[in-house]
């Protein structure tokens, strides 16, 4: 296992989920997601609405900080996410700029509560 930020590990393999998340697309996407059940937590928010298939929309504003700081938080969102054995959902996550201090297990067990809090998962 490689060390990763401030001596955090990963599991040496995430579950075997088909790997890659399908990606929400077009802004009529995000508009219709305006409509959907809401969670609240400290470093993200969430929305999302029952569908065919599962689709995931990552939202990363500049005010959380310059493009390394937004693209580390995607890129562990997205991990966060391939771990989770999530119902077929159109889902849309959006950072909050207190989401550039949490570490790996903070954004995790905040995304969690969260979806639990919408009513996503049990």
């Amino acid at each position: 296992m490689a060390p990763y930020a401030q001596g955090e590990r990963l599991s040496p393999k995430p579950p075997a989920t088909g790997g890659k998340l399908l990606s929400l697309k077009g802004n009529w996407a995000f508009q219709r997601l305006r409509k959907g059940r809401a969670g609240r937590g400290r470093f993200v928010n969430v929305k999302w609405l029952p569908a065919g298939e599962l689709r995931v929309g990552i939202v990363v504003s500049k005010k959380v900080g310059k493009a390394v700081v937004r693209n580390r938080i995607k890129r562990r969102l997205r991990e966060i996410l391939r771990r989770l054995h999530l119902p077929k959902a159109h889902l849309l996550v959006i950072a909050s700029p207190e989401a550039r201090e949490a570490t790996f297990a903070e954004l995790f067990q905040d995304l969690i509560r969260t979806l639990k809090k919408s009513g996503l998962i049990q």
